[in-house]
């Protein structure tokens, strides 16, 4: 039921749609004020990037939280060199998902794969990413999950290590696979713009 809810939510709100550079934008706008964004790739129907801004308790606007995607880089000449340096050696956590399962990668981790522990807390309903040798700890949880209200699988969990990057996955139960096919065809039905037509048109 909780699943059916939260695709009538999408197919409820207000959408427009733009095509540029081989990407499909989409801007759902939710009776509460709420805006989502997402980018899937023209071809594939792949998820790029999907972010949230809601409105402040002033009713103003607030900033986009990315919540798939490759965290945007600061603006040339916004950090000196030895700040950039800092930051590139630092883990950098984003997620990037597949057609089957939710996929995050955590990037400057060298430690190899015996190291992490990676494991689902069912009480907080979250992932949780240590080390033994406890120089890392992370937790993150799956809204999506939250949105469709199904339960968390520990058997869904499972972890890789390459190159410096930890990369977490978790298998897509059947009913999000599913709700995910029937949101696309409801895309479909939106009228989409060119990046050369001006402004989106609204469903």
């Amino acid at each position: 039921m909780a699943v059916t809810g939260w695709l009538e939510s999408l197919r409820a709100a207000e959408k427009t749609a733009l095509l540029q550079d081989g990407k499909r934008m989409v801007h759902y706008l939710f009776p509460d004020g709420k805006e989502m964004a997402e980018e899937y790739d023209e071809k594939t129907s792949e998820l790029l990037v999907r972010k949230w801004r809601v409105k402040n308790a002033l009713g103003a606007l607030g900033q986009w939280k990315l919540e798939v995607g490759e965290p945007a880089f600061t603006g040339p000449g916004s950090l000196g060199p030895e700040l950039i340096k800092e930051s590139n050696a630092n883990p950098i956590f984003m997620r990037k998902d597949t057609k089957t399962s939710f996929q995050w990668r955590i990037r400057n981790l060298p430690y190899p794969k015996d190291v992490y522990n990676v494991s689902v807390d069912q009480k907080e309903r979250c992932i949780t990413v240590r080390t033994i040798n406890k120089k890392y700890y992370k937790k993150f949880s799956i809204p999506d999950l939250d949105r469709y209200q199904l339960p968390l699988d520990a058997a869904a969990l499972s972890f890789a290590h390459a190159n410096c990057t930890l990369i977490i996955s978790y298998q897509k139960p059947k009913e999000v696979v599913v709700a995910e096919s029937e949101l696309q065809k409801e895309l479909k039905k939106v009228k989409t713009a060119h990046s050369s037509d001006g402004d989106c048109k609204t469903q």
